[in-house]
């Protein structure tokens, strides 16, 4: 029995779990809507900030501001985790951020300088690029691919 739009819409509105699978034989497709992770990142952004904050105030590493060190990799962290794992997407932005959280406990520890962290940066981030382009690293689950049957003008 096929179903329509309409009673697709109406068994995704009347689930009282947010509708954690569904599936849409209208279009022929899976639809996957998870729950709701945004309280959850939230979450984890502000233990992170009050971890790093209680560091500072600690003088754990004296003159590391801890909140923007863990910040920056909290975030690495989470992209790696929020786009199922090892893609595309999470190679160039997760590992930048990664990276980026070690390379400030450097500059912030007078190790490195300034003007040497940023070119370091756009350096990894153009070798990131690179390594994204490997055919072995996989597409992230959210990426649709243009469709190649459309005609070219």
């Amino acid at each position: 029995m096929p179903f329509s739009i309409q009673s697709t819409i109406s068994m995704i509105s009347t689930n009282p779990y947010g509708s954690i699978r569904t599936l849409n034989r209208a279009f022929g497709k899976h639809i996957m809507s998870s729950i709701n992770r945004n309280p959850i990142i939230l979450a984890i952004l502000i233990i992170t900030m009050g971890v790093g904050w209680l560091l500072t105030v600690k003088n754990v590493i004296p003159g590391i501001n801890w909140v923007w060190t863990l910040a920056l990799a909290v975030v690495g962290l989470l992209t790696f985790v929020m786009n199922g794992g090892l893609n595309k997407y999470s190679i160039v932005v997760g590992s930048f951020f990664l990276v980026a959280s070690v390379i400030s406990v450097f500059r912030q520890s007078g190790t490195l300088e300034t003007n040497v962290e940023v070119p370091i940066l756009f350096i990894l981030f153009g070798i990131l690029l690179l390594i994204a382009q490997h055919p072995a690293i996989p597409f992230p689950a959210w990426f649709v691919a243009p469709n190649q049957d459309e005609k070219k003008p």
